[in-house]
């Protein structure tokens, strides 16, 4: 089965930095793309990043960009997200999620310009959340 496990939040001040980790299973990592979702208190969930280990792309949220960065570790099946500046409107459950792709094919647009901005109900595969609260 696929499972996806998030882990490194937790209580930063503002301007402080966090380094959050989701470790997949469950499926070749060639096939997803891993995305990163934030939901904070009252909001709509919000797609933050994504990465695609088939062909490299990823992507920014513009409320993010310059400030996040995601990476990944196709051996240890294991993407992360470092949270740099990190602000109080940062403040959010953060989730990751996996949307099959194919890999292989040519003439294609990057990976993530395709899934960025489909909504969160249709990704299938998500982990349980991280919480990362930053203080003024």
């Amino acid at each position: 089965e696929v499972q996806l496990v998030e882990s490194g939040g937790g209580l930063v001040q503002a301007g402080g930095s966090l380094r959050l980790s989701c470790v997949a299973s469950g499926f070749t990592f060639d096939d997803y793309t891993i995305n990163w979702f934030r939901q904070a208190p009252g909001k709509e969930r919000e797609g933050v990043s994504c990465i695609s280990s088939c062909d490299g792309s990823t992507y920014y949220a513009n409320s993010i960009k310059g400030r996040f960065t995601i990476s990944s570790d196709n051996a240890k099946n294991t993407v992360y997200l470092e949270m740099n500046s990190l602000k109080p409107e940062d403040t959010a459950v953060y989730y990751c999620a996996a949307m099959p792709v194919l890999c292989g094919r040519m003439n294609e647009p990057p990976h993530c310009t395709i899934v960025a901005g489909r909504p969160a109900y249709e990704y299938d595969y998500w982990g349980q959340g991280t919480l990362v609260t930053v203080s003024s």
